[in-house]
């Protein structure tokens, strides 16, 4: 039996048993979160906008073109070595704006505060949230306060909204994706997952942990206004690295070939990770982003993503094949192959 034979298309959302109920592993970014968007949630809102599978929706409105995104922060601990849920939740916003090319304008922001919380705690969270908009160009415009009994919420958790607009000359979606494009990653990865566990757990290791939370917009930018033609990009949060390939080569209908040996990841998130038996392509980045460049391009491109900080040790991982077999082939160090997947499961929860 082919593929074509029993892919399956529903106008409405498959069945779950009785007995089936969501996991944490849903909000892993991984393979059970695509089952839930896919068999669940997809087939109740189905347009073009929302199949395009970006990180932030394209709306044309009169001659202006706007990107829309959303996201929730629920991250525990709240304060994590390199940032914290007030930061993460501005920087994570204009950064799925960013993988569009849209220059962030504007952000809501809901609250949903636990009875008991710290007044004085929720002022550092919306201080480092200030900052955060201040440093990137973004106004908070809107919101909403919510607050729920003491033992049915985790102090606070955040929703945002961004909105901001793209260039008419910019078009970066997964679907853009062209044989021969190489694929340029920004730098070290898992640096962000591996805090949060550290600061969570209680574990300690010779060499610190720090997050990689940051935003991304200016090289993003930088990019863009020096005509480097980009086809597409993707930031590196829930599911890490190789869930994020995977997604791409999927919705592009592409074959990715990514060698192992050209992905940077520092001493001390190899450690840990060896320590707890974790592969660093699936651990949690907030500050790193994976671009898809015409080859002519790529030296350029490095060199200005370079001059970054956030992207000061961008390398190129790897290239678009010639076959449209939507996979991931991972090149290893000892020389052999393998499809990278989909985070199985739950690897890090509470990351973001």
């Amino acid at each position: 039996m082919t593929k074509e034979q029993i892919d399956i298309n529903p106008t409405c959302p498959l069945p779950f048993s009785d007995n089936e109920r969501i996991l944490l592993g849903h909000g892993s970014g991984g393979q059970l979160s695509h089952q839930l968007l896919t068999e669940l949630i997809y087939p109740y809102f189905d347009n073009p906008m929302l199949a395009t599978g970006h990180d932030s929706a394209l709306l044309s409105i009169g001659e202006q073109r706007l990107a829309f995104t959303t996201d929730s922060f629920v991250v525990s601990p709240l304060f994590f070595p390199g940032g914290d849920i007030g930061k993460l939740a501005v920087y994570g916003t204009v950064n799925d704006l960013a993988m569009s090319g849209a220059k962030a304008l504007y952000l809501s922001c809901s609250l949903i505060l636990e009875e008991g919380f710290p007044m004085n705690t929720l002022s550092k969270v919306l201080a480092s949230m200030s900052q955060a908009a201040k440093e990137t160009g973004i106004q908070l415009v809107t919101g909403d306060t919510k607050v729920v009994e003491k033992g049915k919420g985790d102090g606070v958790y955040i929703n945002t909204a961004g909105i901001g607009v793209v260039p008419h000359d910019v078009y970066i979606a997964p679907q853009h994706i062209q044989q021969g494009d190489v694929i340029i990653l920004s730098g070290d990865i898992g640096r962000h997952g591996m805090a949060v566990m550290a600061m969570r757990e209680g574990l300690e290791f010779d060499n610190p942990l720090n997050s990689d939370c940051a935003a991304l917009s200016d090289p993003i930018h930088t990019l863009l206004n020096e005509g480097i033609a980009i086809h597409c990009l993707r930031d590196l949060t829930r599911g890490g690295l190789a869930t994020a390939l995977v997604e791409l080569a999927e919705t592009a209908e592409k074959t990715f070939i990514v060698e192992e040996t050209a992905i940077p990841v520092s001493e001390a998130v190899t450690g840990a990770c060896e320590m707890l038996g974790l592969d660093p392509c699936y651990v949690a980045n907030e500050g790193r982003f994976i671009a898809f460049i015409p080859a002519a391009q790529a030296e350029t491109a490095l060199t200005l993503l370079r001059d970054h900080s956030v992207s000061a040790t961008s390398c190129i991982i790897g290239r678009v094949d010639e076959d449209n077999k939507s996979q991931v082939i991972y090149k290893t160090t000892t020389g052999s192959e393998r499809l990278m997947q989909r985070l199985p499961g739950e690897q890090l929860p509470r990351i973001c």
